[in-house]
């Protein structure tokens, strides 16, 4: 009689716990910018979560990432000392592309002068945070991923699910990471062969559902396709991305936000933003997408600075409505 058939399933390798050296000199360079700039503000897109694995700020005023470069792992930590100069040091195999990357990534690219305040909200913002920069990575899947974990559900849903599984399939950081935070130390998120083989009971334990694992999936089978947008122009990056289905307007502004500086890249879709500028702009914060587009309209090519300006107003609605209820699906 014919046994019973058993499917094989395969699972991502777990990494072994790394043993860098914290005593390993780092490859460094100092920067000056044009202008003063707030490394907080620019830095706090990459932050996902107030435990984010791939990210730390420290109360000495510098600021750590740790992310997966076409070069290799590398760990990056910047600070601005009081003369104006940024200082930067990184470890790993991908150290001295992200030194090299380090004028782009704190907005040395960023054009802020060629935006201009049409409303008194966002001019007043705009003097009151002069170190605003829209910064660069130039890496999409480092910014993708966690855009489409973020998609439909809590943030606080998303910063679990990304922390699970960055501190899981991950590897630690190059450098002294570990020595600097211990037991929370900094992880370089998963390559791409990693995260296709996550198995599916996984995905689940982190609370992330069929169609946002089968998204990622997607994306990471066509990595070097995906990367590749980070070179290119807006509406050609926007293309490439939502060429994966399951990825949207909202989910590709918000990673080409970050990987490209895209300064118009408005994000469509979402909850709570046009009622935010609706209510800043026009007193309206039942907005929806549509007149959000038409407020921001003057702002063309800069839609993305302007919606920035107005979080950062503090001019946001009062909340009236119950949180969105999280799901905790690893219990189903």
């Amino acid at each position: 009689m014919a046994g019973r058939f058993v499917p094989r399933t395969t699972a991502a390798p777990r990494p072994e716990p790394a043993v860098t050296d914290a005593s390993a000199p780092p490859l460094t360079r100092t920067w000056t910018p044009p202008d003063p700039l707030d490394l907080r503000l620019v830095l706090s897109p990459l932050r996902r979560g107030p435990a984010d694995p791939t990210y730390r700020a420290l109360p000495d005023g510098s600021f750590w990432r740790a992310t997966r470069t076409p070069a290799g792992p590398g760990t990056l930590r910047v600070s601005a000392p009081h003369d104006g100069r940024i200082s930067a040091a990184a470890w790993g195999p991908g150290a001295q592309w992200l030194l090299d990357g380090v004028p782009a990534l704190l907005g040395g690219g960023d054009t802020p002068e060629d935006f201009r305040p049409r409303h008194r909200l966002i001019a007043l913002a705009r003097h009151r945070r002069p170190g605003l920069r829209l910064l660069r990575t130039g890496l999409v899947m480092e910014s993708l991923i966690p855009s489409i974990l973020e998609q439909k559900v809590t943030t606080d849903e998303a910063y679990r699910a990304w922390r699970l599984l960055v501190r899981t399939y991950g590897t630690p950081a190059p450098g002294p990471a570990d020595a600097a935070f211990g037991s929370y130390g900094l992880y370089v998120m998963p390559d791409a062969r990693t995260w296709s083989l996550i198995p599916s009971w996984e995905w689940h334990r982190a609370g992330v559902d069929a169609k946002r694992s089968a998204t990622i999936l997607r994306a990471v089978r066509v990595a070097r396709r995906m990367e590749e947008a980070a070179a290119m122009e807006l509406p050609e990056a926007t293309a490439r991305l939502q060429l994966i289905p399951g990825i949207g307007p909202w989910t590709a502004a918000e990673t080409l936000q970050r990987s490209n500086g895209a300064a118009d890249a408005v994000t469509v879709g979402d909850l709570h933003l046009p009622g935010i500028v609706g209510h800043a702009l026009a007193g309206n914060r039942n907005a929806d997408d549509e007149e959000m587009l038409a407020l921001l309209a003057p702002y063309e090519g800069q839609r993305h600075r302007a919606t920035r300006l107005i979080m950062l107003s503090g001019h946001v609605p009062a909340r009236r409505a119950p949180r969105m209820t999280p799901r905790d699906i690893a219990r189903l």
